[in-house]
C-alpha cells in the first residue's frame, strides 16, 4: 500500500444534542481517510462506545483501495462512565450526515467492529425504524428518531452486545461488590479445584451466576437511583471490578477456535481480573442502565440485528481471545437481511497477527462491498 495515495482529513462537528465545549472542542471528532486523487462514492463509518476509532487500522487500507473511511468518535470517547445510548446514536448520525453532505458519499457502509458492533447495529436499527426509549427517567431527544440510515452492514470481530459481553466476562464469584478481593471459591474459575477443564454442571452454574450478578447490580442501581433522587441528587458514580473471568479464556474446549488459551486482551487473565481495569469499571447509575444491564439496556445486539435488512457480512478472526465463533454465528443468525454471509479468517482480535491479516480482511471487505455496489 502506498501511504502517499491516501488523504487524511480531521473532521469535527457538533450534534443535535451537544454543542461545542467551552474549551473549544466539538463533541464529535474523527479522521476521514480517502484516496488522494478522487472523491469516493462509497464510504465506511466505524464507531465504538468508548475506544477512539479515529485512527482505526482499516482507514488507510480501505482508502488505498478506493473508498472513504470515517473513523468516528462520539462525545463518549474515553468517557464510557457517562454513556447514554440515545445521544451516542445522534452523534453517529452527525458522522453519517457529514459523509453524505460533505464528503460526497452516495453509499455509506457501517463497520461494527469489536465492542462497537452492537452500537452500530443499534444505529442502523433505529435509523430504519425508531424504537428505542429514553434512559431511565430522562427525556428522549427528538433527533434520535430522524437518523439517516446506511446502505450496507459489516460486523468485524464484534461482540454480541454490551450487556452480553460484560456478563460473559464478569466474575460471578464476587460476594461483595464493595470488596474486590471477595471470592466464593465454589464459583472461582481460577481455583484449580474447579478446572480447567470445566465440567458441564460447573459451566451451567457459572453462567447462571454471571447473569445473577448482573441482575443484582441492576437491582441495586434502581434502588440507589431512587434513594439519591430523594435527596435531590440526579445520579452518582460507582465502580465494578473483576471482569476478566470468561471460562473460555482458560478452557479451549469451550467454543473452540485457534485462540491462545490462558491469555486475554490484557495479558494474564487472573492478574487482569484482580486488577483495577476492565470494561464497566466506572459507571453512573444511568450509564449502567443504558449500557450494561441485561434487564434495561438497549445495547443488546440481537434486538437490533433482527431489524437490519440491508446486505450484511459477518467477519470473524479465529484466533480472537475475546470474541468467539459462537458470537459470530449468533450475529449472523440474528441479522434479518436475506442477503448475508459469514466468513472466518486467520488473525487475532486486532488483526496484528499473522502479518498479512489486516490486508486480507481489507481485501475481503473491498471485494464484498464492490460486489454489492457495482
Amino acid at each position: 500500500m502506498d501511504n502517499n495515495s491516501v488523504a487524511r482529513r480531521f473532521v469535527s462537528t457538533v450534534s443535535a444534542t451537544s454543542a461545542r465545549n467551552g474549551a473549544g472542542f466539538n463533541p464529535c471528532q474523527g479522521v476521514y481517510y480517502s484516496p488522494a486523487d478522487k472523491v469516493p462514492k462509497v464510504a465506511f463509518i466505524a464507531t465504538h462506545y468508548n475506544v477512539d476509532f479515529s485512527e482505526h487500522y482499516l482507514g488507510e487500507l480501505l482508502a488505498a483501495r478506493g473508498f472513504g473511511f470515517l473513523g468516528w468518535n462520539t462525545r463518549f470517547r474515553g468517557n464510557e462512565a457517562f454513556f447514554l445510548l440515545e445521544h451516542a446514536l445522534i452523534d453517529i448520525g452527525a458522522g453519517v450526515t457529514w459523509l453524505r453532505e460533505q464528503a460526497g458519499a452516495e453509499t455509506v457502509v457501517i463497520v461494527g467492529n469489536s465492542g462497537g458492533g452492537s452500537l452500530m447495529a443499534a444505529y442502523q436499527s433505529q435509523a430504519a425504524e425508531p424504537v428505542i426509549t429514553a434512559t431511565h427517567d430522562l427525556p428522549l431527544p427528538e433527533a434520535v428518531n430522524t437518523l439517516p440510515a446506511c446502505d450496507l452492514y459489516i460486523s468485524l470481530n464484534a461482540h454480541g452486545g454490551r450487556p452480553e459481553v460484560l456478563t460473559a466476562w464478569m466474575d460471578p464469584s464476587v460476594t461483595d461488590e464493595n470488596d474486590p478481593t471477595s471470592v466464593d471459591e465454589s464459583l472461582n474459575m481460577y481455583n484449580p479445584d474447579n478446572g480447567p477443564p470445566y465440567s458441564e454442571p460447573f459451566i451451567q452454574r457459572y453462567r447462571q451466576a454471571q447473569q445473577d450478578r448482573n441482575h443484582r447490580i441492576t437491582d441495586w442501581v434502581l434502588d440507589e437511583l431512587q434513594r439519591v433522587n430523594s435527596h435531590g441528587q440526579p445520579d452518582r458514580a460507582f465502580t465494578m471490578q473483576r471482569t476478566w473471568a470468561d471460562l473460555r479464556l482458560m478452557d479451549g474446549t469451550i467454543d473452540p477456535s485457534d485462540r491462545q488459551v490462558g491469555v486475554c486482551y490484557a495479558g494474564d487473565p487472573k492478574r487482569a481480573n484482580f486488577s483495577p481495569r476492565g470494561i464497566g469499571l466506572c459507571n453512573t447509575l444511568r450509564t449502567w442502565l443504558s449500557m450494561w444491564s441485561l434487564r434495561t439496556s438497549q445495547c443488546r445486539g440481537a434486538q437490533h440485528l433482527s431489524r437490519i435488512r440491508v446486505p450484511s457480512v459477518v467477519i470473524q478472526s479465529m484466533a480472537d481471545t475475546g470474541v468467539f465463533p459462537s458470537d459470530a454465528h449468533a450475529i449472523h443468525d440474528a441479522l434479518a437481511s436475506t442477503n448475508k454471509s459469514l466468513q472466518f479468517t486467520a488473525g487475532d482480535h486486532y488483526l496484528t497477527e499473522p502479518h498479512d491479516a489486516r490486508e486480507d480482511v481489507a481485501e475481503r471487505i473491498a471485494a464484498w462491498v464492490n460486489e454489492h455496489t457495482n
